[in-house]
């Protein structure tokens, strides 16, 4: 039987609740035997500076370093941090392919990298590639559905989880907003990820 290899990639600027359940929710219901953590590089569709990569990277294994089970292993892929340039997931996929000849690929995308599939570099590849397993997401107390275009609807599969509107901008904001008195982020974050960001001082200003 062909490897079944997910790929969950992300600033993780930090990672939060919602990026945690994500890819629990891809461990279970994909029947993956490997997961990639693949923290964005330098990021071609965002306007801000990311966060060290060295931070963003140690905030990834402590946020989701305990979610493999059974015979399901975590990478966490350092190949976009170290490569030049901007972070182009088509890129990605095809080292991936080389080094996993004949494996079948899961790309795990939250709602919003979805909706914003078709915009990316490359995307038509990307679709053939990989199948598009994305989630719902609550976005401000709305529930919101994403239905994918009918030409590509086979190529996408939609995880269960539940809705939830955590996002790396809000605990950003959060910190950000209370410098001098740490905010609890338990509720956002795990606690090991809670404390990565108070003990480097992490998000202090906006």
């Amino acid at each position: 039987m062909a490897l079944k290899i997910g790929v969950f990639g992300g600033a993780f600027d930090p990672p939060h609740l919602a990026h945690q359940a994500l890819a629990e929710a891809a461990l279970l219901q994909l029947g993956l035997d490997v997961l990639h953590i693949v923290p964005t590089g330098q990021a071609w569709h965002k306007a801000r500076t990311l966060s060290d990569a060295a931070d963003r990277l140690a905030m990834c294994r402590l946020a989701f370093g305990g979610l493999a089970q059974g015979a399901t292993r975590l990478v966490f892929d350092e190949r976009e941090i170290r490569r030049a340039g901007p972070s182009y997931t088509i890129d990605t996929l095809r080292e991936l392919r080389a080094e996993y000849p004949g494996a079948e690929f899961f790309l795990v995308l939250g709602q919003d990298q979805a909706e914003a599939l078709t915009t990316w570099n490359d995307w038509q590849t990307v679709v053939a590639l990989a199948l598009i397993c994305h989630a719902d997401r609550d976005w401000e107390g709305r529930a919101q559905s994403f239905t994918p275009p009918q030409a590509l609807a086979s190529r996408y599969r939609k995880l269960q989880m539940p809705l939830m509107q955590h996002s790396a901008t809000g605990v950003r904001a959060e910190v950000a907003a209370n410098p001098d008195v740490p905010p609890d982020l338990r509720l956002l974050v795990s606690p090991a990820v809670a404390g990565y960001i108070e003990t480097h001082h992490l998000y202090q200003t906006t």
